[in-house]
């Protein structure tokens, strides 16, 4: 099937969206080459970071569809575009954390690299102007951003993401340490995963080197930021079919 961009929707830090003029339950998502750090307070980009970002996305999700985890997306008929369900954004940033690493660690002051016991699974609410804060299941109830049947929904299925993704980057050489998943609602109530699932959005190490091969890599100015995302597409093309 042929898609047709049809009116803008929607422009975040790293997508664009549009209606898909030949079907309104769809929408076309065109990867940016922008990178932004900090809630945008640091910005960048790097060429073909958009089409990076979109194949990676785009691999991790039919994976994730091969073991039972229904995502928004149903194809990529270009680099760097997804077209994808159209679904109501639930605001809450879910986190699942396998490795205490960047703010969180310095936060408790424990050491960079500790080995969490079990996942940890944690809300930030989703909002530019306040800085994404963390947020209790209570906050979350009382900002009415979620019910509880559906934060219980969001940890299951972040968990069950966790479970697959350990096991895909460990068979590629990369420790997953922590990831940042989002979810949407069709119109019949049923919750999908959304956006994305790219260096952007986690945290992964090289098991050999331990050299950091995501967004820590503009965040911390280590530099080869493009290298590294290209490497870690180039892993899961080796063993995702």
């Amino acid at each position: 099937m042929s898609y047709t961009k049809g009116e803008k929707i929607y422009e975040g830090k790293a997508k664009v969206a549009f209606q898909v003029k030949e079907d309104e339950s769809l929408i076309y998502l065109f990867y940016k080459d922008s990178l932004t750090a900090f809630n945008a307070q640091k910005k960048g980009d790097f060429s073909e970071k958009g089409q990076i970002n979109n194949q990676i996305t785009t691999l991790i999700f039919q994976f994730l569809k091969q073991k039972g985890v229904e995502s928004h997306w149903v194809e990529s008929p270009d680099e760097n575009v997804m077209v994808a369900k159209k679904v109501e954004i639930i605001p809450l940033e879910v986190v699942v954390r396998n490795v205490l690493a960047g703010s969180t660690a310095k936060k408790f002051a424990i050491e960079e690299g500790t080995v969490l016991e079990k996942p940890l699974v944690e809300f930030y609410y989703k909002d530019d102007d306040l800085g994404d804060p963390f947020i209790s299941d209570e906050q979350a109830l009382m900002l009415k951003a979620a019910t509880q049947p559906e934060m219980d929904e969001l940890k299951k299925k972040a968990l069950k993401v966790n479970e697959c993704l350990i096991p895909l980057f460990d068979e590629v050489g990369i420790q997953l340490i922590d990831f940042k998943l989002e979810f949407g609602k069709e119109l019949n109530g049923n919750i999908l995963l959304a956006d994305e699932i790219t260096p952007d959005t986690c945290r992964l190490w090289d098991k050999n080197s331990g050299e950091k091969m995501d967004k820590d890599r503009f965040r911390r100015d280590l530099g080869q930021v493009k290298e590294y995302y290209e490497d870690v597409l180039k892993r899961l093309r080796e063993v995702i079919k």
